[in-house]
């Protein structure tokens, strides 16, 4: 079964399960996390952002062994428009480095993946 369909990305292609990444960002609070939920959402930066609500994260910032609650944004979005989510996330988070991690989807359901390069738009496409 062929990851691929007709539907064209920006830069001229196909879309492939591999166009679609599922972006990990960790914020503070549960309002943080929605507010910035909403507006990727709105934006079309993202087709669906799921919120886990609740994390504990242990890392090391400054020097220090922090053991934070946070949650956990799962956003899904496109490859050619990771660079602008990735900014909008910037501009709207609280923290000095925030954590945007994008990972691609090696499979998934073709349906799934139309739906989102359908919902996740950028400039020109």
């Amino acid at each position: 079964m062929s990851p691929t369909v007709g539907k064209p990305l920006a830069g001229g292609g196909p879309i492939m399960a591999s166009d679609v990444l599922v972006v990990f960002i960790t914020v503070g609070n549960p309002d943080q996390a929605y507010r910035i939920a909403k507006a990727v959402v709105e934006e079309n930066l993202a087709a669906c952002v799921n919120i886990i609500p609740a994390v504990r994260s242990l890392y090391r910032w400054k020097g220090e062994l922090c053991d934070d609650p946070e949650c956990l944004l799962l956003a899904k979005t496109t490859r050619d428009v990771f660079p602008l989510l990735e900014a909008r996330v910037k501009a709207l988070h609280s923290y000095e480095v925030p954590e945007i991690i994008a990972l691609p989807v090696e499979r998934g359901f073709q349906p799934y993946l139309d739906w989102v390069l359908e919902n996740t738009r950028s400039e020109g496409r």
